[in-house]
C-alpha cells in the first residue's frame, strides 16, 4: 500500500513537471520593417487576432525606418530573452540579418520570414509571402493589353539595388509585358530597349516623384510607368501631373493598400496587384502555435495570394474591381 502511494506521488510530480511544456502559453514574436507603414500595421493586426484566437502571446517590434537592420537584430535578441519560440520577421536587410537568425535557430527558435525572403532564402525555416514575380506579371499583362500594340517607352521606379522583392516585381512586370527579362530567382534588374529610364524610389512617394521628374527630363515621351509600390506610384502621378502628362501615361503598381486602391479608382493608377499582409501574419502565428504544441515546423515557400485590381477591365486579363480591392485593403479607408 505504501509502495502504491509512492508510485502515485512520483507520477503526480512527473505530470506536474511535464504539463508546463504543453500547457504554457506559446510566445510568438513579430518583427516588421517599420511600425507606421499601413502594410505592417495590417500585418500586426492579423498576427494579434490569430494569437488571441489560438491562445498565444504576441510580442511585436519594428525597425525605426525601412532598412534598420540593427533595430531588427536587437528585437530578435530581446524576443529570445523573453522566451519566444517562434519569430516572424520581414527582413529589412535580407543579408545582414542572417547571422542573428542563425543564432536564434540554433537556440531552437522557429524563424519564419514574412513578405520578403532572406538571402539565402533557407536562412529561415519558412517563407510566407506574395509571389512577387507573379504580382509583376499580372500588371505587365494588364499594361500590355491596355497598350494594344502601341510602342511602349517605359520608366521603372524600382526599390533599391539588390533587393529580391524589387527585382522579382520589376522582372515579373517585364515578363508580363512580353519583354526580355530575368527569372524570378535573379536579384538583378533586366533592362530591355523599351525601358528608357530606371530609377530607385525606395518605395517612397517623395523619392518616387523626384525619380519620375528625372525620367521625364531624360525622355519626355514615356507612356508606361511601372512602380515598386503605390506610394511610389502616387509620386510618379504627381510628377506627371506637374508636367501636364497625367492623361497620356499608364501607371501600374503593386501593393493593394486602401489609398492605392483609391488611386486606382481615381485614375491615378491604372491597375495594381494586391497582396495580403494580414493573411501572411495569421498563417505565421498559426504555424508558430503548431510548433509549440507538436514540434512540427513549416518549410519552404507558401504563397499567400495576389489579385489584380483595376478600375477598367481589359479583355483577356483577369481582374477584380476597386470595390473588391477596398474590401480587402489595409490602411485608412
Amino acid at each position: 500500500m505504501q509502495q502504491s502511494r509512492i508510485h502515485l506521488a512520483i507520477a503526480a510530480v512527473a505530470t506536474a513537471i511535464a504539463l508546463p511544456t504543453f500547457a504554457a502559453e506559446p510566445i510568438i514574436g513579430l518583427i516588421t520593417k517599420t511600425e507606421t507603414n499601413p502594410f505592417f500595421v495590417k500585418m500586426k493586426e492579423g498576427a494579434s487576432a490569430e494569437a488571441k484566437a489560438k491562445g498565444a502571446k504576441l510580442l511585436s517590434a519594428a525597425g525605426k525606418t525601412d532598412g534598420d537592420n540593427a533595430g531588427q537584430v536587437t528585437a530578435i535578441e530581446n524576443m529570445i530573452a523573453a522566451g519566444a519560440k517562434t519569430i516572424l520577421i520581414t527582413p529589412s536587410d535580407s543579408k545582414a540579418i542572417v547571422p542573428s537568425i542563425k543564432k536564434a535557430r540554433e537556440k531552437g527558435v522557429l524563424v519564419i520570414a514574412l513578405d520578403s525572403p532572406t538571402e539565402p532564402a533557407n536562412a529561415t525555416d519558412a517563407l510566407f509571402a506574395t509571389d512577387n514575380f507573379k504580382a509583376g506579371v499580372l500588371i505587365g499583362n494588364y499594361a500590355k493589353a491596355t497598350m494594344a500594340g502601341k510602342p511602349a517607352k517605359i520608366a521603372t521606379l524600382d526599390l533599391f539595388p539588390g533587393h529580391p522583392v524589387g527585382a522579382q516585381r520589376h522582372n515579373g512586370f517585364l515578363e508580363g509585358f512580353g519583354l526580355k527579362s530575368l527569372d524570378a530567382k535573379s536579384n538583378e534588374l533586366a533592362k530591355p530597349a523599351e525601358v528608357v529610364c530606371m530609377a530607385d524610389s525606395f518605395g517612397d512617394q517623395a523619392k518616387g516623384q523626384t525619380a519620375m521628374e528625372n525620367c521625364l527630363q531624360k525622355n519626355p515621351d514615356i507612356n508606361v510607368v511601372y512602380t515598386i509600390n503605390e506610394p511610389a506610384a502616387a509620386g510618379a502621378f504627381n510628377a506627371l501631373k506637374k508636367a501636364g502628362k497625367e492623361k497620356g501615361v499608364l501607371v501600374v503598381s503593386v501593393d493593394g493598400g486602401c489609398q492605392g486602391i483609391k488611386d486606382v479608382g481615381a485614375g491615378k493608377i491604372a491597375a495594381t496587384s494586391q497582396q495580403y499582409p494580414l493573411k501572411m501574419a495569421a498563417m505565421g502565428v498559426a504555424a508558430g502555435v503548431e510548433y509549440a504544441k507538436t514540434g512540427k515546423k513549416p518549410s519552404g515557400y507558401t504563397d499567400t495570394g495576389v489579385t489584380l485590381i483595376a478600375a477598367k477591365a481589359v479583355a483577356g486579363v483577369d481582374s477584380k474591381d476597386t470595390k473588391t480591392g477596398m474590401d480587402l485593403c489595409w490602411g485608412n479607408k
